[in-house]
Order: C-alpha cells, then sequence, then structure tokens
C-alpha cells in the first residue's frame, strides 16, 4: 500500500506568531484517516514569528525531534539543557515520566521554520533525557545519511523506538535509493523542493507512506534544481 499526503491537505493553525501545518491529527486538529503512522504520531511544519516561541510547557511518555530548517531555536527545559539549534541540526527530547520546556526563535529578525516530529516511544515512564548532533557540515548530497535509530549507531542520536531517521539532499538531476525489508513502514518527508517516487511526484510538505509491501527498494528521484527529504524506516 502507498499513499500520498498532500501537503495543502494537512491540518493548519495559525496564531500570527505561529503558522502550523499538520501532517496528522494535533491540538484541535482532528482527522480520523490521518491518526499518524506506525510509530509516527506527529510531524508539525512551525513557522515561528521573530522573537516569539512556545512558553514552558510539559510532555510525557513521547520521543520528540525537532529539526530546524532555516532560523534558530533557543531550547530549556526542566531537566537542566539550555541550547540554540541551528539548520541542520537533530534535537531528540524523551519526555519519559515528564518534561517541561519552551523553545523560542532567538532572532529578532528572522522568521523560524523546523519541523516537529513526535514518535511513541517503545515503553512508557522512561527517564527525561536529551540528545543533539548537528549533520549541517555531514555530506548528504545524492545519499541517505542515517540521523537518527535505536541504537544510535553511525554517530545518529538514540530514539526508543525501533525507528531509522535519515536525512538527504538531493542535486544535479541525481537518484537515492533505500531498501526497505519485508514487514517494514517507510515514511518519506520533503523539506524542500520537488522529488518523484515511481510515477508519484512529491513537492514541499508533502508525505509519501509505504507499507504491507514484500522486500522493496525505494528510489527517490530529484524533479527540481535541489531536494531534501527526511525518511522514516520503522517497525510497523
Amino acid at each position: 500500500m502507498q499513499q500520498i499526503r498532500k501537503a495543502q491537505h494537512r491540518g493548519q493553525a495559525d496564531f500570527g506568531w505561529l503558522n502550523s501545518r499538520h501532517t496528522f491529527s494535533f491540538g484541535s486538529y482532528y482527522d480520523q484517516a490521518h491518526m499518524g503512522f506506525g510509530p509516527l504520531r506527529v510531524i508539525n511544519e512551525d513557522h515561528v514569528a521573530a522573537g516569539r516561541g512556545f512558553d514552558t510547557h510539559g510532555h510525557q511518555d513521547m520521543e520528540i525531534i525537532s529539526y530546524v530548517i532555516s532560523g534558530t531555536m533557543a531550547h530549556k527545559d526542566s531537566i537542566g539543557t539550555g541550547s540554540q539549534i541551528k539548520p541542520g541540526e537533530i534535537q531528540r527530547m524523551t519526555a519519559g515520566t515528564g518534561v517541561r520546556h519552551s523553545e523560542y526563535n532567538v532572532s529578532d529578525i528572522e522568521p523560524l521554520h523546523f519541523l516537529q516530529i513526535w514518535i511513541l516511544p517503545e515503553k512508557k515512564g522512561l527517564e527525561p533525557d536529551y540528545e543533539q548532533k548537528s549533520f549541517a557540515d555531514i555530506d548528504k548530497d545524492n545519499r541517505l545519511v542515517l540521523a537518527a535509530s535505536r541504537d544510535g549507531r553511525n554517530g545518529s542520536v538514540t530514539i526508543h523506538q525501533d525507528v531509522d531517521l535519515y536525512l538527504s539532499t538531493l542535486q544535479n538531476n541525481v537518484s537515492v535509493s533505500h531498501p526497505l525489508a519485508p514487514g517494514r513502514k517507510l515514511w518519506l518527508q520533503v523539506v524542500q523542493g520537488e522529488i518523484a517516487i515511481g510515477d508519484q511526484h512529491l513537492s514541499s510538505g508533502d508525505g509519501f507512506a509505504l507499507e504491507n509491501l514484500t522486500t522493496q527498494i525505494i528510489t527517490i528521484n530529484m524533479q527540481s534544481e535541489a531536494a531534501e527529504v527526511l525518511l522514516f524506516d520503522m517497525t510497523p
């Protein structure tokens, strides 16, 4: 089974200082057909106005990943972490038994653009934890780079769930391929640009889902001058 989640069909919340598009049901947006995909629960594309952000609030029993596209985000939490997340960086926060945090656009001039991703953990009651790594200087051109995984292999951040998250930038009319083992699920999120998978064309903000397949090799073809994608290979 394959399914396309077009960007324009996502839920939306516009508060003036925040314009957020919801791939899956979130907040006041409810769509029974889009409650999540496998352990993926949230993919929000957030645009935050200069000098604004999310005041201190709480989370529990969730793996939360932030991926900054442009701008710089300041993070502060109840486990003592204070950091700035810049473009190309992955932030992973294990909410576990409970954590409170805030997120702000550090710039008084430029907007902040980032993806907030929630993944259901393998078990509840984990100890809250934080991890951050930059992939900005790692060559992602025309290759899939592992950025997050269950075992933290190859320098990736650790997710407490059977999910491999890959980053890739495509340039110069090339393609990248990824083998998907039987029984695994795949979600591809287009961050920027245009791509094609077979005869399916995807643009910025679009999502592409695959499941219930036998062994499959997924090939992503670039369709614009440059494109950027996130690929989730995960347990059912």
